[in-house]
């Protein structure tokens, strides 16, 4: 229908770096994690179609420009080419990386956009920030 809203999981780099961006979930088959998303700077991107299956997407990023990345606790299997890995158990063990992922509560909403930022300026060695919202 035109008009109608979307009901989509986006990532925007609001950064003027090029990000390689990884995503874990869990479907009704367990935990998954998939990548890469090559985000340009300042654009975005539709990672997911369609409205949400789960509550908690869980997000890596790298600064392919500047170094670094966006990281968090939650620690799931990523490799340096294309991926789709199936489970979170033994990473190294079965050949690939382990990287810590953010976790993202998109509230049971049907559409959200994660957005990446610079890292804070005031403050040196101040992690690079993501920011989530429901989309409508």
């Amino acid at each position: 229908m035109p008009g109608s809203a979307r009901a989509d999981l986006r990532m925007c780099n609001n950064t003027e770096s090029r990000v390689g961006v990884s995503l874990g979930y869990r479907d009704a088959s367990g935990w998954v994690t998939e990548g890469w998303w090559n985000l340009k700077g300042r654009t975005c991107e539709t990672l997911v179609r369609g409205e949400l299956s789960a509550k908690y997407f869980y997000v890596y990023a790298v600064d392919y420009d500047r170094g670094g990345e966006w990281n968090g606790r939650s620690f799931m299997c990523t490799r340096e080419r294309e991926f789709v890995i199936r489970g979170v158990e033994d990473c190294l063990a079965r050949g690939f990386d382990r990287s810590g992922f953010i976790e993202i509560d998109t509230g049971q909403q049907k559409a959200w956009t994660i957005e990446l930022t610079d890292p804070g300026r005031s403050m040196p060695g101040a992690p690079p920030a993501i920011a989530a919202a429901p989309r409508g």
